[in-house]
C-alpha cells in the first residue's frame, strides 16, 4: 500500500475536493482488495493444482502464486495510471 501512495505522489492529480478525496481513497482501497483477492485465488489454485497432482515439492503453488503478483502489480499500475488521467 505504501508503494501506490508514493506513486500517486508522483503522478500528476487535479486539485482535489474533499468529495475527490473521499472517491480517490475508495479508488486506491479497492485496487489493494483487488490486489488481494487476485494473490489469494492464484495461491489458492497452485495449492489445489499441488495437492491433486501429489507432488511432493509445492512447484505450482510458487508458480501460481508469482504470477498472481506480477499480474495484480500490473493491474495496479494499469488502474492508477488511469485514475489519475
Amino acid at each position: 500500500m505504501l508503494f501506490l501512495q508514493e506513486l500517486a505522489k508522483w503522478l500528476p492529480m487535479k486539485k482535489q475536493t474533499k468529495k475527490n478525496k473521499l472517491n480517490a481513497y475508495a479508488k486506491y482501497s479497492s485496487i489493494a482488495i483487488q490486489m488481494g483477492l487476485i494473490i489469494t485465488v492464484g495461491t489458492f489454485l497452485g495449492l489445489k493444482l499441488d495437492r491433486v497432482l501429489g507432488n511432493h515439492f509445492p512447484v505450482f503453488t510458487l508458480i501460481f502464486s508469482i504470477l498472481s503478483v506480477v499480474f495484480a502489480v500490473y493491474l495496479a499500475i494499469k488502474d492508477i495510471i488511469k485514475y489519475n488521467s
